[in-house]
């Protein structure tokens, strides 16, 4: 897989950890089989299939699919429309009141706004059984005014506009796409990446258009086109590119039949192909697998025909009779069908029981495989483990008691999409660039997982939301990732029991090689009501309508019109609706604390399947989380709002090859958990983290049990937390329009809100050691605190902003067409 070139980061007010430079290039070498840590003269621990592939190894068949066999889905209006009835004039597309004078003229859809909400709409005929995935959808129009262009389908058997528009109203489309007023027809493509949720064609039985956003302004459209999965790749050569079945993605080689890929190759010792085969084609296919050794036949080793498409199915292939030879490798896909479509996914030759040389002069056996717990809303003062008073966590104690617990964790945002680039970058959001719901981090940051890829390590990301998946970029660095819309329940938050259902099969076919996991489990997350039996743990079952009539009424008074979706409304607005707000609270906490408890339910069994496997010692399993909630602590629900406590205070700790029982005071943050996993693990820390290893603190293995207030070799530094200014309003959370910085140092925490509403006080202080969710401001007593620490602040941001990575556009400038072509295969570019 291609890389970009490392970047440097200084910040001298806050140390780095002892780093040393990653290697890393632009282009993959070619030649390049072994891992960047692999002893020069050791068989490699992963040959990746799509790191080795050229073009010129497909044999046979055709590289594009029959232009014919393709039929394009597009609307056009230079031609009459098929059909009758009171839409045919128009071609099908009706529009709602916010539309006048819709007719076709030279050969355009063509009609003037009349409000700032007007809606095109076409209810699709055909197609309505395909479930191939959309790659685009393609809209060619000149518009005279307005400063974006947007668009919505539904899957309703019938689509009322006026509600349509209504909705819009309180809650506008997150799909959309700049626009640029004037006479000049212009393309506008909204790829299937940038949305929220990729549908798929049967679920598009309705098209709406939001041609503008401003009122008295002229369209004209040329055309519409849906541009399906089948139809883009068969314009382009078959190769390495990024693909998903049903919302499960790979790496992946894409092929068409009766194309062979071959690869020359030497087998590492104890050789097995980890393999994934896949088709989005209805009639059957048939993937198989030979070898073949100098002159001598190929051997078959793997047949076998899929006749489901839009679903992965593991085909792991023993290579250990070739083991240390050079062999070709052929991967042959048959159809009766000339140019049908197969997936190959993540094929990677893995040498079993191999790891990756250690980085630096430490020799000490680093763990097999590591899995990054991530809990979505989880605030440390909830769990038992941090000594509340519902046993919401005893998994969790007994992992702290076997492991290393971390009493005062900072998280650098509270809202999701913010907080996870920094875990997995171990960059401040000021440095990586995700502040708003459709940022995404630049193809030039080195993520925890491409480390991990890069030595060799089996990478799976499980994804509960799209925040952190390939909707930010974050898919880097996986060889698969569950995308949340491959879980079942689509309207539910509880999803660590579908996850761990999946991970435990994938740790036992992983059994005996390097491995990275991402587990992104968000049960806390609204709606809080989990399944039984916990939904009656700390709930009163018999107060559920009540409370969710109440929900509904408050949802009238709510003004925002995230929250308004979400069901968040704040103390104020719950008063206005005449509900009680502390009984209101108590509920939604009662179903959080059991949410809370399913989730440790289910970290139980992923740590029972971990003893079975025999991995319970050679897994370093890390808990964290992004952010917390609130619950009326300062007025509001929901969370990203502010950088309170019970937003920015987050759980941490250590389990597995790490000393047992420790209890560290020190103040640490989740931008330290990426150095100290990659020091763990004995693997090169990439130049640029700002983070700081937090391996200091955990001391020398065999350290007895107790608490660690600071160690040789740790700087205490501050911790900080960001809340940006956004421009999404139904993406970010609100106030859109506010920005606060806060600083945790010398026991004390300081919030700056540098933009504030009427009434905010511009500096609020606060006791850390005393109150960690920051009741009592004590600004006015400590001045010289608030200016110390304003000014550590001001040069905090300073520096920050100065390291921000540099756009794709900068940072691929000097790419040739063929690196940049890689990169958006793989959708690390658009």
């Amino acid at each position: 897989m291609y890389r970009l070139a490392p970047r440097r980061y200084t910040i001298r007010a806050f140390p780095l950890p002892r780093c040393v430079m990653t290697m890393r290039s632009a282009v993959l070498a070619a030649g390049l089989l072994a891992a960047c840590t692999a002893r020069p003269d050791a068989p490699p621990v992963t040959l990746r299939l799509a790191d080795l592939y050229k073009p010129e190894m497909v044999e046979g068949g055709s590289t594009q699919a029959p232009a014919s066999a393709i039929r394009p889905t597009e609307f056009r209006f230079d031609a009459p429309a098929p059909g009758k009835g009171p839409l045919a004039a128009t071609g099908g597309w009706d529009a709602s009141k916010g539309v006048a004078g819709l007719a076709v003229r030279d050969g355009r859809l063509a009609g003037q706004t009349t409000d700032d909400v007007a809606i095109l709409h076409l209810e699709r005929k055909a197609g309505l059984d395909d479930r191939d995935q959309i790659d685009a959808l393609e809209v060619r129009a000149r518009v005279s005014a307005g400063t974006e262009i947007a668009v919505a389908f539904s899957s309703e058997e019938k689509v009322d506009l006026v509600k349509s528009v209504a909705r819009v109203r309180e809650a506008p489309w997150r799909d959309k796409l700049a626009l640029t007023p004037g006479p000049d027809l212009k393309t506008y493509a909204f790829a299937a990446r940038t949305f929220t949720r990729p549908p798929v064609a049967s679920e598009i039985r309705h098209i709406l258009l939001r041609p503008t956003n401003v009122k008295g302004a002229r369209f004209e459209i040329e055309s519409v086109r849906l541009v399906m999965r089948r139809e883009k790749l068969a314009q382009i050569p078959a190769g390495v590119s990024w693909q998903g079945l049903s919302e499960i993605y790979r790496e992946t080689l894409v092929a068409r039949s009766p194309e062979v890929i071959k690869v020359k190759v030497r087998l590492p010792p104890r050789p097995m192909l980890d393999l994934g085969i896949g088709t989005i084609e209805d009639g059957p296919v048939t993937f198989r697998v030979g070898v073949t050794r100098g002159s001598d036949k190929e051997t078959p080793l793997l047949e076998r025909t899929l006749s489901t498409s839009q679903r992965w199915e593991d085909a792991p292939v023993d290579l250990g009779a070739y083991a240390g030879q050079e062999v070709t490798l052929s991967l042959a896909l048959v159809s009766d069908r000339k140019g049908a479509l197969g997936f190959w996914g993540a094929p990677a030759i893995r040498s079993l029981g191999a790891m990756p040389r250690p980085a630096g002069p430490s020799q000490a056996a680093a763990p097999q495989g590591v899995i990054v717990i991530w809990s979505d809303t989880t605030r440390s003062d909830h769990l038992s483990v941090y000594g509340y008073e519902r046993d919401t966590t005893p998994v969790l104690r007994r992992m702290a008691a076997e492991g290393a617990l971390f009493k005062d964790c900072v998280s650098q945002a509270t809202w999701t999409k913010v907080a996870t680039p920094t875990l997995m970058t171990s960059l401040y959001p000021l440095s990586h660039g995700v502040h708003d719901f459709s940022d995404r981090i630049p193809s030039s940051a080195v993520t925890m997982a491409e480390v991990f890829h890069d030595a060799g390590y089996a990478t799976l990301s499980l994804s509960s939301i799209l925040f952190t998946g390939r909707f930010t970029n974050l898919h880097q660095g996986f060889e698969q990732v569950h995308e949340d819309g491959s879980l079942p329940d689509k309207e539910s938050s509880k999803t660590a029991r579908v996850y761990v259902d999946r991970l435990l099969p994938w740790l036992a076919a992983h059994r005996e090689v390097p491995f990275f996991v991402f587990l992104h489990v968000s049960d806390p997350h609204d709606p809080f009501r989990p399944y039984p039996p916990y939904d009656t743990l700390w709930a009163d079952p018999a107060k559920r309508e009540a409370h969710e009539a109440q929900q509904k009424k408050a949802r009238e008074a709510i003004a925002n019109p995230l929250l308004k979706v979400f069901g968040m409304p704040n103390r104020a607005e719950m008063v206005k609706a005449g509900i009680d707000p502390e009984a209101y609270v108590a509920q939604d906490l009662g179903w959080y604390d059991g949410s809370i408890r399913g989730m440790d339910v289910e970290i139980g069994r992923l740590l029972e399947g971990l003893k079975g496997l025999g991995l319970d010692g050679k897994t370093l399993v890390v808990y964290t989380a992004d952010h917390g909630e609130e619950f009326l602590e300062h007025g509001r629900t929901f969370h990203g709002q502010t950088t309170y406590g019970e937003l920015n205070q987050v759980p941490l700790l250590f389990w597995g090859p790490v000393p047992k029982g420790l209890v560290v005071d020190e103040t640490v943050e989740t931008i330290d958990v990426m150095p100290t996993i990659l020091e763990l693990s004995r693997l090169p820390l990439p130049s640029g983290m700002q983070g700081q290893s937090l391996v200091p603190l955990l001391g020398a293995p065999g350290a007895s049990r107790g608490t660690v207030q600071a160690a040789g070799g740790w700087t205490p530094r501050p911790a900080l937390t960001e809340k940006a200014v956004t421009v999404e309003p139904m993406g970010a959370p609100p106030p859109q329009d506010t920005e606060s910085y806060a600083i945790v140092a010398g026991g004390y925490k300081l919030i700056v809100n540098s933009k504030r509403p009427a009434g905010f006080a511009e500096f609020e202080l606060y006791d850390h050691r005393r109150d960690r969710l920051d009741k009592t401001n004590v600004a006015s007593a400590h001045p010289e605190v608030v200016t110390r620490l304003a000014k550590e602040i001001a040069v905090w941001r300073t520096r920050a902003e100065s390291e921000r990575l540099k756009p794709d556009a900068a940072s691929t400038a000097a790419m040739s067409p063929e690196q940049l072509d890689r990169l958006r295969a793989l959708g690390y570019v658009q």
